[in-house]
């Protein structure tokens, strides 16, 4: 995995307001919160082949069903996280997958997404190089 480049650190630390490692450990843990969620919205929109909200390109009878919270341990520590559902409880997560509690060790590969702008080609690439799945581009 490559470095962020200087001048996305220097505007992490900008916007983040980083004065202290503290800041810094805090500023991550969010960012990978929110790009863990992302992720798993991106997985959703895969299984379904829609995008939320997006009723033109729907092709399916299966759709959102709200969240289950679930509590993961990473190497940031705790964190509760929203596991989107679908209506049909087919919808498996990869990146949090089901029965699975420990996901300590993804930090990096997360932030790295979320650096690069996470479109959802980058999620997918991310996805495959993570977990070496072969998910639909759309």
């Amino acid at each position: 995995m490559s470095t962020l480049p200087r001048e996305v650190l220097r505007e992490m630390i900008k916007d983040g307001n980083l004065k202290t490692a503290g800041d810094l450990h805090e500023y991550l843990k969010n960012m990978f919160k929110d790009a863990l969620q992302e992720m798993l919205e991106a997985e959703l929109e895969v299984e379904l082949g829609y995008e939320k909200g997006d009723r033109t390109n729907k092709r399916t009878d299966n759709r959102r069903n709200g969240y289950t919270q679930k509590k993961v341990k990473t190497n940031y520590g705790d964190m509760q996280i929203n596991i989107p559902r679908d209506r049909k409880g087919e919808f498996e997560p990869v990146v949090v997958p089901k029965n699975v509690r420990n996901i300590s060790g993804i930090e990096e590969q997360v932030i790295s997404l979320y650096a690069r702008g996470m479109s959802t080609r980058d999620i997918h690439d991310q996805l495959k190089d993570i977990y070496g799945i072969e998910v639909s581009a759309e």
